[in-house]
């Protein structure tokens, strides 16, 4: 009468792999630079660049993020980012603050979240990330500027 179904576990993997955060740009460490590649990352300290992600980005509440545009699979932003974002999913929380355009397929919000700009939501949107082979391209600089 009741049966179980097979759920392929693909999926699964994929999914864990996006919402994995791998790397942390801690309180009180400015970084100048490009962050591309694969996995998580979470921004509490500055950062101003470039941002491909192939993955999740958070920006905690004492991150601050300025980019031309970010891009990555899924953004939660808690901190501030000045720069338009591209993402299949992005989530501003109440202590969040972005101030440029958001173009997604999934949109969320808290209240008390600040946006100053358009959202374009469209039912696909295609990402330039980087692809697998790719992780042996530019690697990022840690800087200590400003301190």
């Amino acid at each position: 009468m009741f049966r179980k179904r097979d759920e392929p576990s693909t999926t699964a993997e994929s999914i864990t792999q996006f919402e994995r955060i791998t790397s942390v740009l801690g309180t009180g460490v400015n970084y100048i630079g490009k962050i591309k590649g694969r996995g998580g990352v979470r921004i509490e300290g500055t950062f101003e660049g470039e941002i491909a992600l192939n993955g999740m980005l958070v920006i905690g509440t004492t991150g601050r993020v300025t980019c031309e545009h970010v891009i990555a699979n899924t953004v939660i932003v808690a901190g501030a980012v000045k720069g338009d974002i591209s993402a299949e999913k992005v989530e501003i929380r109440s202590t969040g603050r972005v101030y440029g355009d958001v173009n997604t397929t999934a949109f969320s919000t808290e209240e008390g979240a600040f946006l100053r700009g358009q959202i374009q939501m469209d039912e696909e949107i295609e990402l330039d990330l980087p692809i697998d082979g790719d992780d042996h391209e530019e690697q990022s600089a840690v800087s200590d500027e400003g301190e």
